[in-house]
């Protein structure tokens, strides 16, 4: 699936290629016409139509001596509706590792023992400190403040700022007036 999108962008990567859309977007033109244009030689503009169409941006035509050739705005906006759908950006970072931050953070600011060292002080941090001690407890189960209070002892002597952290990034539920802690997901 990524393959096609670099292809893609690879072939609109050129100057003179994303010069030849655009003339081609206002009109057909032939081969010899685009050369005179964009003062290319007729082989070099040949060798850019032939990438052009491989995509399926261009195609030809044969009128009397010449082969003309268009935009193919059909395709190219569908190869864009294509290319840049859900499914296909989702699959072109299919094998990035999306926690490999988090487990950097994690290393930095975790002891061998699992306790923090500190609480970080930049968010970007800390939220990924929280998801990680919010593994601890477990989805849909209701706990007091004093059963959050000992598992988040085991990270840092300061429960309160974590508690608070974690219900202030939404990684854990509370009932008002110091009722029950729970995580949703």
């Amino acid at each position: 699936m990524s393959e096609e999108l670099v292809a893609f962008f690879k072939v609109l990567s050129d100057a003179n290629r994303l010069k030849i859309i655009g003339l081609l977007a206002h009109q057909p033109y032939s081969v010899e016409e685009l050369a005179a244009l964009l003062g290319l030689k007729a082989s070099t503009v040949s060798h850019h139509l032939s990438k052009l169409s491989k995509v399926g941006l261009v195609s030809a035509k044969a009128e009397s001596y010449y082969n003309v050739y268009q935009l193919d705005q059909k395709a190219l906006e569908e190869k864009s509706r294509s290319l840049f759908s859900q499914e296909k950006m989702t699959a072109s970072v299919a094998d990035v590792d999306v926690d490999a931050y988090d487990n950097k953070v994690v290393k930095d600011y975790v002891r061998k023992d699992g306790s923090l060292k500190t609480i970080p002080a930049q968010k970007k941090k800390l939220e990924a400190v929280l998801r990680h001690i919010v593994k601890a407890f477990k989805v849909g189960k209701r706990y007091s403040e004093k059963q959050v209070n000992e598992i988040l002892s085991a990270y840092h002597e300061d429960t309160a700022s974590l508690r608070r952290e974690l219900v202030g990034a939404k990684l854990m539920q509370r009932e008002g007036g110091g009722g029950e802690y729970w995580r949703d997901e």
